[in-house]
Formats: structure tokens, sequence, C-alpha cells
């Protein structure tokens, strides 16, 4: 006998990756050209120099068997104290390399914090329109996961709602910003609003709430917006952080889970992490990736070609007729479907060689997420297939 729920994870792929398959075999067809594939956040630009060279400087001076090796399963202790002094120079807290465990990207991060801070019966709040992998990453810990949207006009927190939402039951709070699909920011505000929230229901309950702070696009944001770092604001956060977006290295796998030195009981809660990697097969991250880390906190990609293909497809498409989202961070645009269903709206796009994602699995129905982490190239060539696209609908 086989788990069957796992067969069907395994059978199901999601439906970000199902259209990127089917956008494979659409170029085969019909060429590269002829398909504008927005459906996978895989970043186009390449990583900085800094990391070719640290890559480079390792491979020459350090033996093979040593750099390739085992380090410690939470991490090399001197890749953890550059973390922890990275954190307390640039975002003025403490920081403690003692609460560092360096994981295989933010997913292994996240499964492993969700599996320490919560037991099953328990529920984790998401905040929708929400990364669709939440639910498989929660569900799998036998926690239940609890869907609470953001406020329509800027897909910022509705903190009354997580209010409403929030019962003896709740372990955690999942907060993504920038956030993916909306790219949108969360305040200052909001998050000092949650903080004390969640600070009341916590003494009431009398048991700490945690804040996962889900950080992969972090550095990615635009127009001087800034993204607040939660431990200033609430004790009993756990950041979740992935090199994946900001240094394009999303296939090297490479991220930490950090504890706030002042969340309660931070010693066993970050023991707890290392037990939930051990039990899920998570110690050791890469450790070639591990010993790079150090020379490229300071640095990312050339992240105004983001900006740059941002500001041609927001332009363009609301120049059209359509009604997007405006993006303070990531790289994604939120895009309201013309008609009822996203599906059948990403369906219809096809025809003209777009390939765009259905909301409904973000937790939010109506529109579609397009992925503008592509060459500028291609998209403005995908302009005119837009253009014709909203024509049927007008």
């Amino acid at each position: 006998m086989i788990n069957e729920k796992m067969r069907l994870l395994g059978a199901n792929r999601s439906t970000i990756r199902e259209l990127f398959e089917f956008g494979q075999k659409l170029k085969r067809e019909l060429g590269e050209d002829a398909v504008f594939d927005y459906s996978l956040g895989n970043p186009s630009v390449e990583p900085p120099k800094e990391l070719t060279d640290a890559m480079i400087s390792l491979i020459e001076s350090t033996p093979a068997i040593k750099l390739h090796g085992y380090t410690s399963a939470e991490g090399d202790r001197s890749v953890r104290e550059k973390i922890a002094e990275h954190i307390s120079e640039r975002f003025d807290t403490e920081a403690n390399p003692n609460l560092i465990y360096l994981t295989a990207g933010a997913a292994a991060a996240l499964t492993s914090v969700l599996s320490a801070v919560t037991t099953p019966g328990e529920s984790v709040i998401v905040i929708s329109p929400f990364f669709p992998e939440y639910r498989v990453f929660v569900e799998a810990c036998g926690a239940t996961l609890k869907v609470v949207p953001a406020r329509e006009k800027d897909f910022g927190l509705d903190v009354d709602a997580i209010k409403s939402a929030l019962d003896e039951s709740v372990a955690a709070v999942i907060i993504n910003s920038p956030n993916n699909p909306t790219g949108a920011v969360y305040s200052k505000s909001d998050i000092k609003a949650l903080a004390e929230l969640l600070s009341k229901k916590s003494k009431k309950y009398e048991k700490p709430i945690y804040i996962i702070a889900d950080e992969p696009y972090r550095e990615l944001v635009y127009d001087g917006a800034k993204v607040p770092f939660i431990p200033r604001y609430y004790d009993n956060t756990i950041i979740c952080y992935s090199f994946s977006k900001s240094i394009s290295i999303p296939g090297e796998r490479i991220g930490y889970a950090y504890v706030s030195p002042n969340a309660e009981s931070s010693e066993d809660v970050f023991r707890a992490i290392c037990g939930a990697g051990r039990s899920l097969g998570y110690v050791c991250a890469p450790s070639l990736f591990q010993r790079i880390i150090p020379d490229c906190l300071d640095v990312t990609a050339d992240l105004a070609i983001y900006e740059e293909n941002r500001k041609i497809l927001y332009d363009a498409l609301t120049e059209y007729g359509y009604d997007v989202v405006y993006p303070s961070g990531a790289f994604y645009l939120f895009v309201k479907s013309p008609i009822p269903s996203a599906e059948d709206f990403s369906d219809i796009a096809k025809k003209y060689g777009l390939l765009l994602v259905p909301s409904d699995d973000f937790g939010c129905e109506g529109y579609v997420r397009l992925a503008y982490c592509q060459s500028t190239d291609m998209i403005k060539r995908s302009l005119s297939a837009f253009e014709t696209l909203i024509k049927e609908f007008q």
C-alpha cells in the first residue's frame, strides 16, 4: 500500500507548474517566440558577480573534501555568525547565531518552522491571496489552514478580519511581504496593529501565537517602499528567508530560519526547528552555497530590470483597459479577469500564446498572476497579444 494523499500530491502538480509544463510543450510545437510564458517566478536576471567570484575563490582555495563535506546539522557556525551580524547591523536589532538554522531554501525553512510550532488539530492563518504551497505545508503538519482575505482596495492586512478568525486553535500567522501574488508590501502600521492584536490574544490564550514571516522577496521593492522588519515590532516572530530571488539562484536552494531572540523560550523554539529539520531530513543545507552566503549578504542581482519590466507591463495593460493591482514589490502583476472565471480567461489567453496563472489556487477568485521576471524583450513582444486579448471582452 502507498499513502494516497502523497500519491495525489505527486500526480497533480500545482497550477503554476502545470501551466509551465504546458508552455514548454507549446514552445516545442509553435516555437519559442510564439509563447509568452508568465507562469513561473523564475528569475531571468544574472546573479551578481560577487556570487561567481565567491564560488571560484572557494573552489580554488578550499580542499574539496572540506568544501563539499558535511557542516553542522544547523549549518556552518561561521556563516550563521555572519548572518547574525548582517541582521543586527541592517535592522539595528539583536541577532543571535545560535537561533539561525540554514536550510535548503525558504520551503525547507517554512516546513521546518511549521512542524516546530504547530501540533495536530491547531490552525495557521494565511492572508489571501497566498502562495498555494502554504496549504500543503500546513496540512502536512496535521494543522488546518485558515484563510483570511486581504483588504480588497490595496491587498494590505485586514487586521479586523484576522481578529475575527483568531481563536484558541491558532498557532501562527504566515505573513508574506512583499506578497506573492499581488506584489503588496504590508505597511508598518498594519504590522504594528497585527502585533498588538497577537500580543493580546497570546495573553488571553496563555500561549505564544507566532508570526512566520516568509521573506524571499524582501529585497525586491520599488518606489522607495520599505519592508518592516517584523521582529522589531513583535517578539514571537520567526523569519524564513531565501536567497533565491535576491541573487537569482532559485535552483540552488539556500536560505535560513531565524528565531527572534526575544521570542518566548526562543532556545526551545530553535531546538524544535532543529528537531523538525531532522525529522524531515533537512539537516545540513548545501555546503558550497552555505559558504557563499557571507559574500552575498549585501548584494543583489540587477533588480532594476524587474522595475523596468513592471513599468512596461503595468503601463501597457492599464492603457489597454485591464484592471491591474499596482505592485510595490516582488515581481508579479495581479490582473483582474474581465470575466467571472479566471480559469476560463486563462484558457482563452492561451490562444494568443499568453500563459497567465488563474488566482483560484491562491485563495482568491477573479484574477490572474503574471510573473514579470522574464526577459524585457519577451514582455515587449507580448504586448500586442494582450491588446488583442482584451478586445474580446470590450
